[in-house]
């Protein structure tokens, strides 16, 4: 899948045309929509075309359980066409998105919904909206996470890895924890796959790593203790800690932006959230969550040390052992 042009003005124009729009009048599902029910699905597809040469895969997995539905929500009613529009600005070329739900296995009627890969604007609005926010979850502090990330990782062909050797991207939002292990039963019964055993959360987080470059996105400061600390033993520096639901769109584009390469460092970032149209205090907390990863990508914008060259022995300043010029 991922034919087609994209039109940032056709996606504006459909999220401002539902701004006003009652949630059960966006979302109209009142259950798994066929088309998304992952039950004997072999592959989703991102593929190369005529019109997208370089297709790169992103996958949103959102969380749909009660503490979370607003994040879908955003996405259709504004913040989807600011995500496009940073990767196109910023020089990302043929974005293909790819919508999942999220729910919880234990207890609810549809804990995990996939869309196709897409690269027109309708076609990604329609897969966001098809889908059912059942707004449940369970009383404990996990939701089924781990099996959206099975499902990228074994249901899933990119030929950005196929072809280039050039990983996708998953953003999965969330203010849980995972289940410790995949569940065979669970992956029989919702998928279909018939597994020997189930498999650790850390093994399935690794096939995904083949294929996607994976980030877990808490949607505010007052949540992150729930979750970061297990996130960051399977994800590392790629659990990014938000301030507001609000900055999920600007934060994933970012992060595409800065490993890709395409922008600097996050002052080359916070002038494209200002092009972009994001106001003052967008572009502040995106900075403020994006910082932390920027660095490790040597993209943070901090001041290098500056190394003084050793005079030669008998000239000039004295130097330690290491010939560093000492203060």
């Amino acid at each position: 899948m991922g034919y087609g042009d994209y039109s940032h003005a056709a996606h504006a124009a459909l999220a401002a045309g539902r701004a006003n729009l009652p949630r059960q009048a966006l979302f109209t599902q009142t259950s798994c929509h066929p088309l998304m029910n992952p039950h004997g699905v072999r592959m989703r597809e991102s593929r190369d075309s005529a019109d997208h040469p370089q297709s790169l895969a992103v996958a949103f997995a959102l969380d749909v359980t009660g503490s979370m539905g607003a994040i879908p929500e955003l996405l259709a009613r504004r913040e989807l066409p600011n995500f496009m529009k940073i990767l196109t600005q910023c020089g990302v070329t043929d974005p293909q998105l790819l919508f999942l739900a999220v729910g919880d296995a234990t207890c609810d009627s549809a804990s995990l919904q996939v869309g196709q890969f897409e690269s027109t604007a309708e076609l990604m609005d329609q897969w966001l909206t098809w889908t059912f926010l059942e707004g449940g979850g369970g009383g404990q502090d996990t939701e089924s996470y781990e099996l959206a990330l099975y499902f990228l990782a074994q249901h899933t062909d990119l030929d950005c890895v196929n072809k280039r050797g050039r990983r996708g991207y998953m953003f999965m939002t969330g203010d849980e924890l995972p289940y410790p292990e995949v569940s065979r039963h669970q992956v029989d019964a919702l998928i279909g796959d018939k597994l020997d055993a189930d498999l650790p959360v850390k093994a399935v987080v690794a096939a995904l790593q083949k294929k996607y470059h994976p980030f877990f996105l808490v949607p505010d400061q007052d949540r992150r203790r729930r979750c970061e600390k297990r996130w960051r033993q399977l994800l590392g520096d790629h659990v990014i800690c938000m301030d507001a639901p609000e900055d999920t769109c600007w934060v994933s584009a970012d992060i595409v932006a800065l490993s890709e390469g395409v922008v600097s460092d996050v002052d080359a970032l916070a002038r494209a959230l200002t092009a972009a149209g994001a106001t003052r205090e967008r572009v502040a907390s995106t900075i403020r969550a994006l910082t932390p990863f920027a660095a490790t990508l040597g993209r943070d914008a901090a001041p290098q040390p500056r190394v003084v060259s050793a005079s030669l022995p008998g000239r000039g300043a004295a130097t330690g052992k290491s010939g560093m010029r000492r203060a």
